[in-house]
C-alpha cells in the first residue's frame, strides 16, 4: 500500500512538472473577466449615469438654494435656508464622492483601452467623459487630487490635492487632444447612451465642453478663458438641440434621477418652484410656465396624489418663497405676506395647495430624460464670449436668440406634453432681444437665461456653477434662524470629512489655498471676488 502512494505522488509530481507552462492557462477560469476577455465598453454607460444622475446629491443644496425651486420641509433646509440639517455633512461630501466613483471606472476604462487601436474611440470619449466628470468634482469643492488619483496599485495611497488652476490647464489640454483624435473611420464604440456611438456628435460635444470649461475662467483669468473659448468655437461646437447630451433615467431604479426624488411623499407635496423663477417667467409672459408648472387640484388628498395633474395655467401659477417652513412659528409660510391661502375644506386642507409644482407629466418618472450638456446652454456661452468682443462666429444678438429658442424647445425632450412650437419660442425671443444697451446689461440677460434653462432642465449643479461664476441673476439672500452661513448663499461645499482623518496633510495643504477654508461660504479659485 505504501508502495503504490509513493507511485501515485510520483506520477502526480510528473504530471505538474510537465504542465508547468500552461499553468497560468490550466488554472485561469474562461468564465470570469479579466484585463485580456474583459470588454470595456461595458464600462461607459455605469459612468454616464452616475456623472449626471444626482438625485439628492444636488436636489438638497443647488436646486433650493439658486431659488429654482422652495421646500417648507425641514430636509430641504439645507440649501432652502442654510441651515445644517439630517445628514447634511454626507449631502456636502456626496459630490465628491461620486466623482471619484465615477472616476475610478473611467480611469479603468481608459487604462484598459490605452494603445488599443479597435478601442480608440472609447478612450477619447473616455477622456473627454473624465473631463466632464472633474469639473463637475472642483467646480463644487476646489482643489482635489487629480494628477494623483486612481494610482493606488502603484502605492499612491495619499494622493496629493492638485490646486484647480493645475486641474483645469490639464482639463483643456486633455479635451483638445481627445476630441481631435476622435475617429469616425475607426471602430466603433458601444453602449453608448449619449450618442449612440455617432463619433461626429461627441466632436461637438467635446468642443462644447471645451467651450464652458473656458468660460468658467472669466473671472480669475479672461486672457486663457478668450483663447480657449475661440478654440473651442472654431473646432465646432453644438448646431441644435438634436446635438443636446441626454440620456434616460433606469425606470426600475426608485430614486434614479431627481424626478425619482419627487415621487417620495414628502418631497412630492413640499416641494415647489420658487417665487424668484416663476416671477421671471410670468414677467417676461415665457412660453415655458405652461410646460413646466401646475397648481394641484384642491386639498390635501389631491395634492399628494401623484398621478392627479394640476392646472398648468400661466395665469394661475405662484411661486413659493424660500426661508419658511410649516412649524407655526414667526417663519411659517402661512403667515408671510403674500401667502394665497390653501386649499381644501375641514380635515383635508392642503397649505401649500395654491403653490405651483414641478408638473407631473413633465417631470415626476422614474425614466425620465436627464439633460447632460445642452445646445441651449452652448449658444448663450458665445453670447457671452461674443458680447465680450472675442472672436467667435455670428452675433452676441443671434446666440442669445439661439440660447432661448433652444432652451424653450429642448423641454419637448424631457416629455412631448412640454413641447412649445418652435414658432412660438421663435417669436418670444424676438419680442424679447439681447439688451445691447452696456456689457453688463448683456451679461445679466444672458446669464438669467442660462439660469432659467439650466433650472428648467434640473440640471441644478450647472446652474449654480453659472451663478458663481456670473453672478446672475442676483438673488437675495434668505434669513432663517440658525443658519451656518451668516446669511450667505454658499459658494461651495464641505470636503468629504473622511479626509482628514485619512489624507489629513494634503487636506491640509489644500484647505490652506481656499479663500474662505473649508467652508460653505468659501471660493474655488475661479471664483474671483470682485
Amino acid at each position: 500500500m505504501k508502495r503504490n502512494s509513493i507511485f501515485i505522488l510520483a506520477l502526480l509530481f510528473m504530471m505538474a512538472a510537465g504542465c508547468t507552462d500552461n499553468f497560468d492557462d490550466i488554472n485561469t477560469d474562461p468564465t470570469q473577466a479579466s484585463e485580456a476577455n474583459w470588454d470595456p465598453n461595458y464600462f461607459l454607460p455605469n459612468a454616464q449615469n452616475g456623472v449626471i444622475n444626482q438625485g439628492y446629491n444636488s436636489m438638497l443644496y443647488q436646486s433650493t438654494m439658486m431659488q429654482v425651486l422652495a421646500s417648507t420641509y425641514n430636509y430641504y433646509g439645507n440649501g432652502d435656508k442654510y441651515i445644517n440639517t439630517q445628514n447634511s455633512a454626507s449631502y456636502q461630501a456626496a459630490i465628491f464622492n461620486n466623482t471619484y466613483g465615477v472616476g475610478t471606472t473611467l480611469a479603468e476604462m481608459i487604462k484598459l483601452t490605452e494603445g488599443k487601436e479597435r478601442f480608440s474611440n472609447l478612450h477619447q470619449v473616455g477622456r473627454i467623459m473624465q473631463v466632464l466628470n472633474f469639473q463637475k468634482g472642483t467646480d463644487t469643492y476646489g482643489d482635489m487630487p487629480y494628477s494623483e488619483a486612481f494610482k493606488a496599485k502603484q502605492g499612491v495611497s495619499f494622493p496629493k490635492y492638485d490646486t484647480q488652476e493645475s486641474i483645469y490647464m490639464s482639463m483643456l489640454t486633455e479635451l483638445e487632444q481627445a476630441t481631435a483624435a476622435l475617429d469616425a473611420s475607426k471602430p466603433a464604440i458601444t453602449g453608448d447612451l449619449y450618442y449612440a456611438g455617432d463619433i461626429a456628435k461627441w466632436k461637438k460635444f467635446g468642443y462644447s465642453l471645451m467651450l464652458r470649461v473656458a468660460m468658467r475662467l472669466t473671472k480669475v483669468d479672461p486672457t486663457t478663458a478668450k483663447a480657449w473659448t475661440e478654440k473651442a468655437a472654431a473646432g465646432g461646437v453644438f448646431t441644435s438641440i438634436e446635438d443636446n447630451a441626454k440620456f434616460k433615467g433606469d425606470i426600475n431604479s426608485a430614486q434614479s434621477s431627481y424626478f425619482g426624488v419627487l415621487q417620495v411623499a414628502d418631497d412630492f407635496r413640499e416641494v415647489r418652484w420658487s417665487k424668484t423663477i416663476i416671477d421671471a417667467l410670468k414677467a417676461a409672459n415665457d412660453p415655458r410656465l405652461r410646460a413646466i408648472a401646475e397648481v394641484p387640484q384642491a386639498g390635501l388628498t389631491n395634492n399628494a396624489n401623484q398621478t392627479l395633474a394640476g392646472d398648468n395655467t400661466p395665469a394661475v401659477q405662484v411661486g413659493m418663497p424660500n426661508g419658511f417652513d410649516l412649524t407655526g412659528g414667526p417663519f411659517d409660510i402661512r403667515s408671510s405676506a403674500g401667502y394665497p391661502g390653501s386649499t381644501g375644506t375641514g380635515n383635508d386642507i392642503a397649505p401649500l395647495g395654491k403653490y405651483s409644482r414641478p408638473r407631473i407629466n413633465t417631470y415626476l418618472k422614474r425614466d425620465g430624460t436627464l439633460l447632460v450638456l445642452t445646445y441651449a446652454e452652448t449658444e448663450l456661452l458665445l453670447a457671452e464670449a461674443k458680447a465680450r468682443g472675442w472672436n467667435v462666429p455670428g452675433t452676441a444678438a443671434e446666440h442669445y436668440k439661439n440660447g432661448v429658442v433652444g432652451a424653450i424647445t429642448t423641454l419637448s425632450q424631457l416629455d412631448p406634453s412640454a413641447t412649445i412650437p418652435v414658432a412660438e419660442a421663435d417669436a418670444f425671443a424676438t419680442a424679447n432681444p439681447l439688451d445691447e444697451s452696456s456689457l453688463d446689461a448683456s451679461l445679466k440677460a444672458i446669464n438669467t437665461q442660462y439660469w432659467i434653462a439650466t433650472g428648467s432642465m434640473f440640471n441644478f449643479l450647472e446652474t449654480w456653477f453659472n451663478w458663481k461664476r456670473s453672478g446672475y441673476p442676483q438673488l437675495t439672500p434668505v434669513t432663517y434662524p440658525g443658519n451656518v452661513t451668516g446669511g450667505v448663499i454658499p459658494r461651495r461645499m464641505i470636503y468629504l470629512q473622511t479626509e482628514i482623518i485619512n489624507n489629513k496633510a494634503n487636506y491640509t495643504e489644500a484647505v490652506t489655498r481656499l479663500t474662505g477654508g473649508d467652508q460653505l461660504v468659501g471660493r474655488v479659485w475661479w471664483d474671483k471676488q470682485l
